[in-house]
């Protein structure tokens, strides 16, 4: 017989058997989708943190300070003035930050305070929906004015006819000057949800000293980032007044390396759960064997009657081998939609939407028909040894 002829007839016995071929495959099907809805979410989130961290600003470099005994910062506002004078930079963002209470008429909300400068909103990619963002002036005169987050403002219940408004931060009077455009939250941190004030005046009258938590920096191309960050080590050290045995007493930070972390912990859970979901493929698999070792002890007479009219081994083989393989990729099949339908689902209810790769596919119908072919082979040799004299005189 064909190939052709042998699928058709093992179609033909699974239409007899509709409910047993239904339960074979059930395991099939659920380790399948298991595995295919977990590869999606998992590159749904791992795509969603790219483009959250590509948010983050434009060829971002991250300076975070150790700290001493004291607990004071390692950076200061003149490291992030001299990171300033290094020619791959475009821009520096020094921070200094704490946790206040802002009020704005009758509305409270307790967010966090970022003191910095005017290349602030260019180095974490912000882009102000109304009014303006820290202007040079405001800085360099440690003017009273604040910048509000998206969620802060719809906190208090400020849009853009308050710009101009007088608002509390920290039982000081400041002037609303611009409300930015929502980012969309990464990590414990909503950059949404955060006011913006000049560098003095958090050191002034908040914070005291000259210390900095971090300093945002921008490259001037990506090309320029792994330059920029030997560049600015150097000047810290240099700064820093560090031997050449002692450790730096900062750390240099950039987009891809946080991307290297997260994706890395993604694939560990990937991993993790798929070998969970595994399990029910293989449950899946000893259940197809144990059917298809039924169906030979059912069909041993007709086994013998094939083989007396002349099958040869390898036909007998062939054909209770490719019923197992059709249980397998029907089995396969249903599941990588399941799976799918439910990726979709998770992405769209998160917020990620449903990224689709063509190789998810194919690579859950080969494992489908790989478990197939694994725990078919043992029935299909039994029933092609089978003696046709015995066959044919079994009840």
């Amino acid at each position: 017989m064909s190939t052709i002829d042998l699928i058709r007839l093992a179609l033909s016995r699974l239409r007899t058997g509709r409910l047993r071929a239904a339960l074979t495959m059930l395991g099939i099907v659920i380790g399948v989708a298991a595995i295919v809805a977990l590869v999606g979410v998992a590159e749904g989130t791992t795509a969603n943190i790219e483009r959250q961290l590509s948010a983050l600003g434009t060829n971002l470099l991250t300076v975070t300070p150790g700290f001493s005994l004291g607990g004071e910062s390692s950076l200061t506002l003149d490291d992030a003035d001299a990171i300033g004078e290094i020619p791959t930079i475009a821009g520096v963002a020094p921070e200094a930050q704490t946790q206040l209470t802002v009020k704005a008429g009758e509305e409270t909300t307790t967010t966090s305070i970022i003191g910095t400068t005017e290349d602030y909103a260019g180095v974490r990619a912000y882009e102000v929906w109304a009014g303006t963002f820290l202007t040079s002036v405001a800085v360099e005169r440690d003017l009273r004015v604040a910048v509000l987050g998206a969620s802060t403002a719809e906190d208090l219940g400020l849009d853009e006819t308050n710009l101009g408004a007088e608002i509390s931060i920290g039982g000081l009077p400041f002037q609303l000057v611009g409300i930015l455009q929502p980012k969309g939250g990464l990590g414990f941190q909503d950059p949404d949800d955060q006011v913006m004030v000049p560098i003095g005046i958090i050191g002034r009258h908040f914070v005291g000293g000259e210390s900095v938590r971090t300093i945002g920096v921008s490259a001037s191309s990506a090309a320029d980032i792994e330059t920029a960050k030997t560049a600015i080590s150097s000047l810290l050290r240099e700064r820093h007044e560090l031997a050449a045995d002692e450790e730096d007493d900062f750390s240099i930070f950039d987009q891809a390396q946080l991307l290297e972390a997260v994706s890395s912990i993604s694939a560990t859970l990937t991993i993790l759960l798929g070998g969970i979901a595994s399990i029910a493929l293989v449950v899946g698999g000893i259940g197809i064997m144990n059917i298809m070792l039924v169906s030979v002890r059912e069909r041993t007479r007709e086994i013998g009657i094939r083989k007396a009219v002349g099958a040869r081994d390898r036909d007998v083989l062939a054909q209770f081998l490719i019923e197992a393989l059709t249980l397998s990729l029907l089995g396969g099949t249903i599941g990588t939609l399941i799976g799918l339908l439910f990726s979709a689902a998770i992405g769209n209810v998160a917020g990620w939407g449903f990224t689709f790769n063509p190789l998810t596919v194919v690579v859950a119908l080969a494992f489908s028909l790989g478990v197939g072919v694994v725990f078919g082979v043992w029935p299909a040799r039994q029933a092609a040894r089978l003696d046709p004299i015995n066959a044919l005189r079994y009840e």
